[in-house]
């Protein structure tokens, strides 16, 4: 088994899952294990037929990057198409996360959400995640950014996908997605000010996050997360981002709240 499919793959334990770690101890969780292991714990108790819609996470505490997870899920409803779980996460009793997931069957319906891609990734220099990122199986991911644009009108281009080999359920790539998508996601916010998380200038990190599931992703396949920040103020910011399949069709949309703030005079 790859490391990233190890990483994402909760098993049970107790009165829940548990979700292991591959980052240095001592070390601040990523957010998107967090979120991805909750999501993946939700899909373990919901019928295979039905597929996640949307998501929310509430990140309360910081975790330890190198210690395993711990997730308890609770059945919030079950009904003929559709599933509702809240699922928490804790280290040593110490609560870090809650989570809402909503499932349901594929229903026929309209559809619209297409757009033309801004270029092919495969003409762009493979840079990598906007900044260091010690918890993520690099290896294993084809990253590659291209910024657009400054102030307001800033644009973060993040193009991926994953280079090894995963199972064909959807779920295991919704997962993924949600994974990697929390890399830096909260950047945006910053970059509209000249700033980046990176560089730490201002205090940051995300607080909320939430996506819907419109369309199945193809995690094995290049996509295309599009994000802007379209306000921030009582130290807070807001990104937004759709997740933009290979044939142009939008599979996803993201909003994530974060803390952008001064930091505290020495």
């Amino acid at each position: 088994m790859s490391t990233l499919l190890k990483v994402l793959d909760v098993r049970a334990e107790g009165d829940g899952y548990r979700g292991e770690s591959m980052g240095p101890d001592g070390k601040r969780a990523y957010g998107g294990q967090l979120a991805a292991q909750s999501l993946a714990a939700a899909c373990r108790t919901v019928e295979a037929d039905r597929s996640p819609t949307n998501m929310h996470v509430q990140f309360l505490r910081g975790g330890d990057a190198g210690a395993p997870v711990h997730y308890r899920v609770q059945q919030l409803y079950d009904g003929r198409t559709a599933a509702a779980r809240r699922v928490e996460s804790y280290q040593n009793d110490r609560f870090l996360t809650a989570a809402t997931v909503s499932f349901a069957t594929e229903l026929p319906g309209p559809e619209h959400g297409h757009m033309p891609l801004p270029g092919d990734p495969e003409t762009l220099q493979h840079t990598g995640p906007p900044g260091p990122a010690p918890s993520l199986p690099l290896g294993e991911f084809d990253i590659r950014v291209d910024d657009a644009g400054s102030a307001e009108a800033f644009v973060r281009r993040f193009w991926w996908r994953v280079t090894t080999d995963l199972p064909a359920d959807p779920r295991v790539h919704a997962v993924v997605a949600v994974y990697i998508t929390d890399l830096y996601g909260i950047d945006p916010v910053l970059a509209v000010h000249g700033h980046s998380m990176r560089s730490r200038v201002l205090r940051s990190g995300t607080t909320d996050s939430s996506i819907w599931f419109h369309r199945p992703v193809r995690a094995d396949r290049w996509n295309l997360l599009e994000a802007r920040s379209p306000a921030a103020a009582r130290g807070r910011g807001v990104a937004t981002a759709s997740l933009i399949g290979s044939d142009g069709s939008v599979a996803a949309t993201l909003v994530q709240e974060g803390l952008v703030t001064e930091r505290p005079a020495q």
